[in-house]
């Protein structure tokens, strides 16, 4: 009995289908305002109910190359899909805990808080703000530096959409605002939104480039870099035959250079003025002509280059100027 329970087991095994066939790649794109649905990781998945709803975290350099933003982490989220494209809103960033812990040092003052707003599109922010002063300070100049910032946070993003937002908190513009309306107060070391974090979505802005018209940008510039790769391959693979003929057409060089050294000197010694060009031109014009056409055009250039004539021309001008 056991063992013919066994063979039913490993029957049903073999029926079963391998999960990871019927995954397929999915392209995670960020959101169309105001990052133009731009390409930041892939994710696998069965279907688009497994990929609804995850979060995707990369940190700022990853998505814009900023290497002072390696310890911000972005949050996304996967709302959509479209085809094998994964379309995600943005619901916050925090900076890492040690860069944190970094910033805060024995003598210095920490001035931190939690402000919600609501963006002009009717999106709910959390953002928290941490001021760090030059040195310790009272508790009462704390509440007014923490008064002032959060005053200056809610009158920003009363006046802001969502998408200005992230591009301000990203860029540090905001963070810079608030350096400048606590300054006054006491000297600061550093400003930064330590978190932001979307409590509720808004209306969602329909402008900017559609999805096909960034499939469409990305095939053109695809095709570009591969015509940019493969004229660097060619370059790349003439400079290798240069390099290998160079030794050939010295060799050559070198040859004529013997060749033509005893027809010079055979007038003086031996033979009389009148029998070597008779003995020697058919040979200067046969046996060169066959190796002239067997050469190739840099290395005919480089015989004509040595014997100070032009090098221009189409092949054949470069072997009949060798000829004469």
């Amino acid at each position: 009995m056991a063992k013919k329970i066994s063979v039913k087991a490993r029957a049903a095994a073999r029926k079963q289908r391998d999960k990871w066939k019927n995954k397929i790649w999915y392209t995670i794109r960020a959101p169309r305002s105001p990052w133009d649905f731009k390409k930041i990781g892939e994710t696998l998945g069965e279907s688009d109910e497994h990929i609804i709803g995850r979060v995707y975290e990369m940190t700022q350099q990853e998505f814009n190359g900023d290497f002072t933003k390696m310890h911000v982490i972005l949050r996304f989220r996967v709302h959509e899909c479209v085809g094998q494209d994964a379309l995600t809103t943005f619901i916050g960033h925090h900076h890492q805990t040690d860069h944190i812990r970094r910033q805060i040092r024995r003598y210095r003052g920490k001035v931190d808080d939690v402000v919600d707003v609501v963006s002009t599109d009717g999106y709910l922010v959390r953002l928290k703000p941490l001021i760090i002063t030059q040195k310790r300070v009272q508790t009462s100049i704390k509440q007014a530096m923490r008064a002032k910032a959060r005053d200056m946070i809610i009158a920003f993003a009363s006046k802001t959409t969502y998408s200005k937002i992230q591009t301000q908190i990203l860029d540090g513009t905001l963070e810079e605002e608030i350096r400048k309306a606590v300054k006054p107060i006491y000297p600061v070391k550093s400003v930064a939104i330590r978190k932001s974090q979307l409590l509720q979505e808004g209306v969602v802005a329909e402008g900017g480039k559609t999805l096909d018209e960034i499939h469409a940008e990305e095939a053109r510039s695809e095709a570009e870099l591969k015509a940019k790769k493969a004229a660097a391959l060619a370059s790349a693979m003439e400079d290798d035959d240069d390099e290998v003929a160079a030794p050939s057409i010295i060799a050559a060089a070198q040859a004529m250079e013997s060749e033509t050294a005893p027809a010079e000197e055979a007038p003086a010694e031996e033979a009389p003025a009148e029998e070597a060009p008779a003995e020697e031109a058919p040979a200067e014009e046969a046996a060169p002509s066959a190796d002239y056409e067997s050469m190739k055009v840099a290395e005919l250039k480089e015989l004509l280059k040595a014997a100070g004539k032009p090098v221009s021309g189409k092949k054949a001008d470069l072997i009949a100027r060798l000829n004469e």
